[in-house]
């Protein structure tokens, strides 16, 4: 193997990605050099420009209509708000507005400023998935169309849902070379084979026929919809922040790549490009971007460390919370909007006791067949330490809530004193994440702060330069920042491919000091960015 001496400018030359990297030289004395090698000059190794516009697919970033194959995904709770989501757009990254948890007005009026500050730049919008109240996806869905919102992020999918399924059929036209326009683009975010292969097929037809018959979408359209799959775009979410089942991210996406190429096999649809598949959870480093398009991802998604970021709409207090977390701080509680179910999300444990307190709910919840079964010892330490209040209270605000919002749940829970139970129960973990949000000190004990590893391992990279501070952490420096040093470790990966040492003290990118402010500077750089179209 060829052996890098240290000469000074190393660092320099590895470091600027828009040019070429040529080794020469004797193999005991190699030489670095942007200049192509003359006459009698031995190539040890070249490694091409590596932009970090250039990682993962170009199909994404044209179809999206943005610079690079990086996404932010949508956090709920509004926390990916408007701010965050115009700051990436004009920056040329997609983000997803967290709309779930919020109400039809939040998501009315930011979805007006969005489309006014925006217009047709790049953004998607979060929908999440409500078994037992379809009635919320109808509305956000509806409140997208009015909006022309062009991409919808489905999140926690167990099933098709007519909302979503109209939606995607709905913007599918014919080109006049055959090929099936699709209007209004679909990212499915999964963590399962089954909800993968579900989002990889077309929509079922008896759904189809179903709105067709309903005059919801037209003949035509429901005929479209059988020849394209569901989604455009799949995040495979491994070990991330709130809803996840914590899998290996280097077990789940070979395994659903492979499931996509078989699918998009069978479907034999000529010319048509296959589903691209990204990669979630645990990507908060340079190293974990470069792993993610390594094991073949078409784009990221970023979620815990822009939760961090000036323009996340969280508190101030759990930003600092979460400026601290290293990557083994993370725990895991019950979900607030599947509680009956079992299921658990991923929350930040230091600094709060919410994930103990939750979890004491959901056995409560699983011992006994309603509020009236509870021990009076078990009663009052719920109304002492936790709700802070009679239960009694907490029960006739819910139901002042669902009178307005959910009429038909308050009639069975009036019945069901089992899910009676589980609403007042579910106050908590709703009002938990929204203390957090609010900064609400007095309950500072009580906050659910979704989180994954990534967070940690994000502040561990970061430490000693300003981002060390979460005050100086921008949604956009943080994507420049992430997607620069991958495309650097991608670079140091060809040449020592072709077998150079390269000495340690340049096997890490560095951040520029003083690193420079990009906040709210639209993208100026890499040529224009595209215009979303058809694929």
């Amino acid at each position: 193997m060829s052996t890098l001496p240290r000469p000074d400018g190393l660092y320099a030359v590895l470091a600027d990605l828009g040019q070429p990297v040529f080794a020469t030289g004797a193999p005991a004395r190699a030489h670095l050099s942007h200049q192509v090698p003359g006459p009698g000059q031995a190539l040890l190794a070249v490694a091409g420009a590596m932009p970090p516009e250039s990682l993962g697919a170009a199909s994404f970033r044209t179809h999206h209509g943005v610079r690079a194959a990086y996404m932010a995904g949508a956090m709920a709770g509004g926390i990916a708000g408007t701010e965050l989501v115009t700051a990436l757009s004009r920056a040329g990254y997609l983000a997803s507005l967290g709309a779930a948890g919020m109400s039809a007005q939040w998501l009315e009026e930011a979805l007006t400023e969005l489309r006014r500050e925006l217009g047709e730049g790049p953004y998607a919008c979060n929908l999440i998935h409500h078994p037992a109240a379809p009635q919320r996806e109808q509305e956000c869905v509806e409140a997208c169309l009015r909006h022309q919102v062009r991409c919808i992020e489905a999140s926690a999918f167990m099933r098709l849902s007519p909302a979503l399924v109209r939606y995607r059929a709905l913007g599918l036209t014919t080109a006049p070379d055959g090929r099936v326009v699709r209007a209004h683009r679909v990212i499915g975010k999964v963590s399962r084979m089954e909800t993968a292969e579900m989002f990889l097929r077309p929509a079922p037809q008896p759904l189809l026929d179903e709105l067709a018959a309903a005059g919801l979408v037209t003949a035509e359209q429901a005929r479209l919809a059988r020849l394209v799959p569901m989604a455009d775009d799949l995040t495979v979410e491994a070990d991330s922040g709130g809803h996840t089942d914590r899998r290996p991210l280097s077990v789940l996406l070979p395994a659903i790549s492979r499931l996509r190429d078989r699918l998009h096999r069978e479907r034999a649809e000529p010319g048509g490009t296959p589903v691209r598949l990204g990669a979630a959870g645990g990507i908060g480093t340079p190293a974990a971007v470069q792993a993610a398009f390594a094991l073949g991802a078409d784009y990221v998604v970023t979620g815990s460390v822009n939760q961090a970021t000036v323009q996340a709409a969280t508190s101030d207090a759990v930003k600092k919370l979460l400026g601290k977390a290293g990557f083994s701080d993370c725990t895991m509680a019950p979900a607030a909007d599947m509680f009956e179910q079992g299921i658990t999300v991923q929350v930040l444990g230091r600094g709060t006791l919410f994930a103990g307190r939750a979890s004491r709910l959901y056995r409560l919840y699983s011992e006994y067949g309603g509020l009236e079964d509870l021990p009076d010892s078990q009663r009052e330490h719920l109304e002492q330490q936790i709700f802070c209040q009679p239960l009694e209270e907490v029960w006739l605000r819910t139901e002042e809530y669902l009178a307005q919002q959910d009429p038909l749940l308050l009639e069975r829970a009036r019945a069901d004193t089992k899910q009676r139970m589980a609403l007042v129960f579910r106050w908590y973990l709703a009002h938990a994440s929204r203390w957090a949000c609010e900064g609400a000190l007095e309950r500072a004990a009580d906050w659910q702060v979704w989180c994954g590893p990534a967070m940690g391992a994000f502040n561990s990279w970061v430490e000693g330069s300003t981002l060390a501070d979460w005050r100086n952490r921008d949604a956009v420096r943080v994507a420049d920042l992430l997607l620069r040093g991958a495309a650097y470790r991608t670079r140091l990966h060809h040449l020592r491919s072709s077998g150079l040492v390269l000495p340690v003290d340049v096997a890490e990118y560095r951040m520029p000091v003083p690193e420079p402010s990009v906040a709210g500077v639209p993208y100026q750089g890499g040529g224009r960015v595209p215009t979303a179209g058809a694929v």
